[in-house]
């Protein structure tokens, strides 16, 4: 029997067909779209407050917390992107990798956190609010993504803490951060005038992944985020630490190694030391550096490696190199890299635990004391 003869089943195919044709058009309309500011609409510092630091996390049911792709989204969670200046502020904006951020800390426990406790003041009687802007992952250039997506938030300081995992050229690039939004790969490399050996290294999304098939994930996550902001607002919660967690390691292979290298002269070309000179040399704000404490280790073959990451050759190097380097950028440089005892490192050779952070917390609000009251004058 013709389809056509039986208009019941006729209706419901032309419906399915128009149904199909009316998604492809979305489908790829949403290329368009996608180049909107779509995280920019959010309930945070509206309906519930902001965050204190950017949200990251793989285990969201428990955290009320959970890592997305879309920067304008991680910045609009912040309590920064709404708290206006006040004209008795000396406003600071602490940068780096998950040490920063507070891995197995509370919010009040982080360096951020412990600074904002001390309520610390300027030469001038200004008061000095700090604010989380740092981000678990290891990446210089990522590290300089966040510090520029920041300056709209007037700070008067940048406190930037460094270690030698984020150096390395080859990784740069391979932070999801980054390797997500290569569009905003390329403006920071082409901005700060970074040069082919990073512009060369970024894989753009194709016409698929620019869809609303593409897309999907990312635009899921925009929803997850403003509806965990309920549960934020309701318990302080953005990290659950109440889970065990594994000690870092502290006795090792007889390996000397850095990222499958064996031991040899850095050149500058493996090192990117170039991503801080043009950040203190295109940016208005003060930067200081901090190299930020590691585990040395006491264990077995410690004589070969400070800690998972870094053998003695490779982290010796580097701390030459970075001082060296510093002293040419005229960037106020602290290496605090045997700061910390190794008893009070948590899951990892950067983490600090409270007390750990505490002893680090007065050694940066010195330098607070010290830098911004020259800032002052």
């Amino acid at each position: 029997m013709n389809d056509k003869n039986n208009p019941e089943k006729y209706n419901i195919f032309r419906i399915f067909i128009k149904g199909i044709l009316l998604f492809l058009i979305l489908n790829f309309l949403f290329i368009g779209i996608n180049q909107l500011p779509l995280g920019k609409i959010t309930f945070y510092n509206l309906l519930f407050p902001g965050r204190e630091r950017f949200p990251f996390g793989e285990n969201p049911s428990q955290s009320y917390n959970l890592t997305i792709n879309n920067i304008d989204a991680m910045f609009s969670s912040l309590k920064i992107d709404k708290q206006k200046k006040k004209d008795d502020e000396f406003r600071i904006l602490f940068v780096g990798d998950s040490s920063v951020w507070g891995s197995l800390q509370s919010n009040s426990e982080t360096l951020v956190g412990q600074i904002n406790h001390l309520y610390l003041k300027t030469c001038n009687g200004l008061n000095v609010k700090a604010y989380n802007l740092g981000y678990p992952t290891l990446s210089i250039l990522k590290d300089l993504l966040v510090i520029d997506k920041s300056l709209s938030y007037q700070p008067d300081l940048i406190i930037w803490l460094v270690t030698l995992e984020s150096f390395p050229r080859i990784n740069q690039l391979t932070t999801p951060l980054l390797a997500n939004n290569p569009s905003e790969a390329k403006k920071i490399i082409n901005k700060y005038s970074l040069g082919d050996s990073y512009q060369n290294k970024i894989i753009d999304n194709n016409y698929w992944d620019q869809t609303l098939i593409g897309q999907r994930r990312n635009i899921a996550d925009l929803f997850r985020l403003q509806s965990y902001g309920i549960l934020w607002a309701a318990t302080g919660i953005d990290q659950n630490l109440t889970l065990p967690f594994t000690p870092a390691k502290q006795d090792f292979e007889n390996d000397d190694s850095f990222h499958e290298l064996g031991q040899h002269l850095f050149n500058e070309t493996e090192l990117s030391f170039d991503v801080i000179e043009k950040a203190v040399n295109r940016i208005d704000v003060p930067i200081i550096l901090i190299n930020e404490p590691i585990l040395i280790s006491n264990g077995k073959n410690s004589n070969i490696r400070y800690d998972y990451y870094y053998p003695r050759w490779a982290y010796d190097q580097y701390r030459v190199l970075l001082k060296t380097q510093m002293i040419k950028f005229n960037v106020p440089y602290y290496d605090f890299y045997d700061l910390v005892p190794e008893n009070l490192f948590t899951n990892s050779a950067i983490h600090l635990n409270s007390a750990g952070e505490t002893i680090l917390t007065q050694k940066v609000a010195e330098i607070i004391n010290g830098e911004s009251c020259h800032l002052e004058y």
